[in-house]
């Protein structure tokens, strides 16, 4: 109860500064030197009932700019927003609608909220920083297990395609651990943390993903009395079975064609303001990836980088790709918003198409992918031949975070791709 009080206050006065800054108009203050002292931090959500979600994050000062770099694992996330009015700080995430508003003590640390849009509704938690740690969590004993490997794991202890996962972790001799889960909508990114005794702690915040796994290693096979923590309030019971051989359901059987359905039929504003439409005359004898996505998703962001990326080095070979973007708000301006930070980030070449459709809305699929049995994966790549005829639905992506799993899912793209173009 003390907790939840205290949480509770901290909310009530965090708002008041960000409420006090607007009413202010508070502008950035010019400073010739950093906003922020340059160096390690640690960063701390608490969640009302204790539970603390812990990432780091580091600070530069780079040609008279500052920057700071959320860090998980191998990841280097950088954010170049940052405004600072007297001893208020304003952090803004570069994507997912979320951001910080914090106060610096006499220490020099951060005191404040983390908040996060979720269209009607939004998020907000208690954050603190403290300057000058690189640690993210210290393992107070000896590791008695090494959780090193594959694992077969369930979330929700649900007996369903969809809470079934593969855990993979590399653990360190002093208890530090990384790895990801790769489920079959895609994977948790670049999780770090540490195995301390029996017990297991691992973490990632990168905007989208605000989560914390924890879990009791019973023995070398078993981890159980687990729980997965998600932003403010959300939390679920998980379990795993070390299981070298461990594989997910199959990505491809996900989302399906009607019977009798071939190609697709749709025509959505572009960010632009064109209209653009699958049956359009640039597309024809083209082979075509459909990149269903949102600016809400963390996977997506992945495989917007790499489509980004595949398409400036193969558009000349007759490659096109089309964004068809799913977001919070039916609103066209607000969804195109969303969107920028996307096209801004990865220089994206291709349109973005906003289908005017929640995410939420359980009759997306009708509304604007009738041919489609259902839409339930975000990301889902659909991939046309030069006929327009749909040749393979991809559900998910493993990104950069799972290692050998995207070196294998860029080979296998790129040789589908290679033999698609290759084809009268």
């Amino acid at each position: 109860m003390f907790v939840k009080r205290k949480v509770l206050i901290m909310i009530k006065q965090f708002c008041l500064i960000l409420l006090s800054g607007l009413l202010l108009n508070a502008g950035p203050v010019q400073a010739k030197g950093p906003l922020l002292k340059t160096g390690n931090w640690r960063a701390v959500l608490q969640r009302p009932d204790g539970q603390q979600i812990i990432f780091n994050f580091e600070t530069q000062f780079v040609k008279g700019k500052q920057l700071l770099y959320v860090l998980n694992a191998d990841e280097r996330l950088l954010v170049d927003s940052i405004q600072r009015n007297g001893d208020s700080v304003w952090i803004q995430m570069p994507f997912f609608a979320s951001g910080f508003a914090a106060k610096i003590n006499a220490k020099g640390d951060l005191e404040g909220v983390y908040n996060k849009s979720y269209g009607e509704r939004r998020q907000i938690i208690p954050f603190y920083a403290a300057y000058g740690s690189k640690e993210r969590y210290t393992a107070a004993a000896k590791p008695l297990h090494d959780i090193t490997g594959r694992w077969s794991a369930n979330f929700g202890l649900k007996d369903s395609p969809e809470s079934k996962a593969v855990g993979e972790f590399q653990q360190a001799a002093d208890g530090k651990i990384t790895g990801t889960f790769l489920t079959p909508t895609g994977d948790y990114r670049y999780l770090e943390g540490v195995v301390s005794a029996d017990s297991l702690k691992l973490s990632a915040f990168d905007g989208g993903h605000a989560i914390l796994f924890t879990a009791k290693i019973a023995d070398d096979s078993t981890l159980g009395s687990a729980m997965i923590y998600s932003g403010l309030s959300g939390h679920e019971e998980w379990q795993a079975k070390r299981d070298a051989n461990a594989q997910l359901p199959d990505e491809y059987t996900f989302t399906k064609l009607r019977e009798g359905e071939s190609k697709l039929n749709f025509r959505f504003p572009s960010t632009s303001g064109e209209m653009v439409s699958v049956n359009d005359e640039r597309y024809k004898n083209k082979v075509v990836i459909i990149q269903v996505l949102g600016s809400w998703c963390p996977n997506c962001m992945d495989e917007t980088a790499f489509l980004s990326e595949y398409y400036k080095h193969n558009h000349a070979r007759g490659v096109e790709i089309i964004g068809l973007a799913y977001e919070r708000s039916e609103d066209f301006k607000a969804s195109r918003q969303a969107l920028a930070p996307f096209r801004k980030r990865f220089d994206v070449q291709y349109p973005f198409l906003v289908t005017g459709v929640k995410v939420s809305d359980e009759q997306r699929t009708e509304k604007t992918l009738p041919q489609l049995e259902s839409l339930k994966a975000f990301p889902t790549s659909i991939i046309l031949d030069k006929k327009g005829n749909v040749r393979k639905i991809h559900s998910g992506f493993n990104g950069p975070g799972t290692g050998k799993h995207y070196d294998e899912f860029k080979k296998e793209f790129e040789a589908l791709i290679d033999s698609l173009l290759k084809e009268a």
